[in-house]
């Protein structure tokens, strides 16, 4: 596949590939007066922007599902499902544009259901709802289909 092939297919796995090749030695490129290593660095932080941002969105998703599913009788419930909706939609916009995150999904929720957990948490601490709190503390595990689908945990 060509670069420009890439570049239009899979702008991660091109953001990836640009940056190795900037890196490799200065005896194997042009000698273009380029900052190499700069620029190296700022094509890579270009994926890496789109990761950051799809992790943004799933953290989210996955803090409505704690939500959902520690404290279903809240009246907040109809809220919660609503940002869950939203956060899906994002995560699926963004899937979309750059299927060469769909392989780092998985790491990406298992991140990201540690710091939803943390978050989720901490908000139904201040609370004081003490059930919430040792209900959200005991899920340690979403599925990618969890996430992106329609799933709702039971009792949801």
């Amino acid at each position: 596949m060509t670069a420009t092939n890439l570049y239009e297919t899979d702008f991660i796995a091109w953001t990836e590939r640009q940056a190795a090749l900037l890196r490799t030695p200065v005896t194997e490129r042009c000698s273009l007066a380029l900052d190499w290593e700069n620029l190296a660095e700022e094509i890579e932080s270009l994926g890496q922007s789109y990761r950051r941002a799809l992790a943004n969105h799933v953290r989210k998703a996955i803090k409505y599902l704690l939500k959902l599913q520690a404290a279903p009788a809240s009246e907040s419930r109809t809220a919660w499902i609503a940002g869950l909706d939203r956060e899906r939609s994002e995560i699926e916009a963004s899937l979309e544009d750059e299927p060469g995150l769909r392989p780092r999904l998985p790491e990406i929720i298992a991140k990201e259901t540690r710091r939803a957990v943390r978050h989720v948490v901490h908000e139904f601490a201040l609370q004081g709802d003490e059930a919430a709190v040792a209900h959200a503390k005991m899920h340690r595990r979403f599925t990618e289909e969890n996430v992106v689908s329609d799933w709702f945990p039971p009792g949801a």
